[in-house]
């Protein structure tokens, strides 16, 4: 099994909805003659139901999770629909991708299916005291799962907290990307160091059907590089589409043997990106979700700023990292993989640029985003701050073209936490202020 194979089918499982349903009607279907044979063997006798109030029991209960079941996917499509009207379409599948929600689908139905299996393989009107007892057990607990779904599902809709989750997966992805904190006496790696690589000896297309680079196996292209004496080189970025024809690899000094197959078996192409190595893309949704609130229609600056609290946050993180050099070298210090990767530019870029542009009429917007890059300044090392001092110059040129009242225009260049109602200013001058103020009107 290759790893571009393992890691299709862990998207897979992880993206499919039915999968836990149907794991749970074939559980359900087993657990009925285990019940029956523990219940025969222990001779259960705590709520001794009637042979006819226990199939009127299972009968309603089965009704009554088929109703969950309905409810549960009319909240799955509100989901959907919600999310890709009023956040960013980019967020479509990560109620798909939602463990509580699959576990939520995989009680009602094995709650469904059981139900319905005690009733039907009940005999001689007997349907078993402890199978009986297991249907209101369940039932208690689907009750208060689904009173659970429905508290999750409404905060989860709500765009901070959205937004605010995706930080926290961005978070994470870029401390396992970039492990290393970046030091005042390093630069920028892909200025430091280029690889000085000669003509490839061949160049390798993609046949197949087009997708977006999701992820790759750093490990296995690597010892394919060693085992074949040459240095390979991945043309496009986790996160690039790929068609027919394009150049997915370059290899330099190899020895001839054709291994083609072996390379794409470490290589995932997929429909849509994922954060799995692609830490830009947390900034990407981010981002999309404040474009959204920013166009016309909606007109939400406070979802931008919302926004711009947790780029604030992805932002100081991926500062202090020593972003990776996209350089694999063997333990003889040759070169073996090269890999394009975003620097610390490409990502401030991305998270400050479209949300300067398209909020450069909200005083909101332009007061915290001034507010993020001064905050972020201090706390990177100076040749990471010089790229924030850069936006800083571009917000300026920004407002000034963007309000015409010069009262606005000055309005809109103070740095505020909170966009309005939180200008900085510090506690000594408001206590000055307000001493001068007590001692005049004395």
């Amino acid at each position: 099994m290759s790893w571009a194979f393992r890691k299709h089918l862990a998207n897979f499982l992880e993206s499919s909805l039915w999968v836990v349903p149907a794991f749970s009607t074939l559980a359900a279907f087993l657990s009925v003659p285990i019940l029956r044979l523990l219940d025969r063997s222990l001779d259960f006798q705590f709520f001794r139901y009637t042979p006819d109030g226990a199939r009127a029991l299972a009968g309603i209960v089965a009704s009554a999770m088929f109703s969950f079941v309905v409810f549960f996917f009319s909240v799955l499509l509100l989901t959907v629909q919600i999310a890709s009207s009023s956040l960013s379409p980019r967020i479509i599948s990560r109620p798909f991708r939602s463990r509580t929600l699959k576990a939520s689908l995989g009680l009602f139905v094995f709650n469904l299916i059981y139900s319905m299996a005690v009733v039907a393989r009940g005999t001689e009107g007997n349907l078993g005291q402890l199978a009986t007892a297991m249907v209101i057990v369940l039932t208690v607990i689907s009750i208060c799962v689904f009173l659970f779904v429905v508290e999750q599902v409404s905060k989860h809709l709500r765009p901070a907290t959205v937004m605010a989750d995706i930080a926290a997966e961005g978070l994470q992805v870029i401390r396992a990307i970039y492990p290393h904190r970046v030091g005042e006496q390093d630069r920028d790696e892909q200025v430091a160091e280029e690889p000085s690589l000669q003509l490839p000896r061949r160049v390798i297309h993609h046949a197949g059907n087009p997708g977006v680079v999701q992820a790759f196996d750093i490990v296995g292209l690597t010892d394919i590089a060693i085992r074949h004496a040459c240095t390979i080189e991945l043309v496009p970025q986790v996160g690039d589409f790929v068609t027919k024809h394009d150049e997915v690899f370059r290899l330099y000094a190899n020895d001839s043997v054709a291994f083609d197959e072996e390379l794409f078996e470490h290589i995932a192409l997929e429909r849509e990106r994922t954060l799995q190595q692609d830490p830009a893309f947390a900034f990407r949704v981010i981002v999309d979700i404040a474009s959204k609130a920013l166009s016309p229609a909606i007109n939400d600056p406070t979802t931008a700023v919302l926004a711009l609290d947790q780029i604030y946050i992805l932002l100081r993180e991926v500062g202090r990292r020593r972003l990776d050099t996209g350089m694999v070298h063997d333990s003889s210090g040759n070169l073996r993989l090269v890999y394009r990767t975003p620097d610390w530019e490409d990502f401030v870029v991305l998270a400050v640029t479209e949300i300067r542009q398209f909020g450069a009429h909200s005083t909101q917007v332009t007061r915290r985003m001034r507010a993020m890059l001064k905050d972020l300044i201090p706390l990177l090392p100076a040749h990471r701050a010089l790229t924030l001092e850069q936006e800083l110059n571009l917000l300026k040129s920004t407002i000034d073209h963007g309000f015409v009242v010069p009262q606005d225009r000055l309005l809109a260049e103070l740095p505020d936490s909170q966009g309005l109602g939180g200008t900085q200013r510090s506690s000594v001058g408001r206590r000055t202020t307000n001493s001068t103020t007590a001692v005049a009107s004395e």
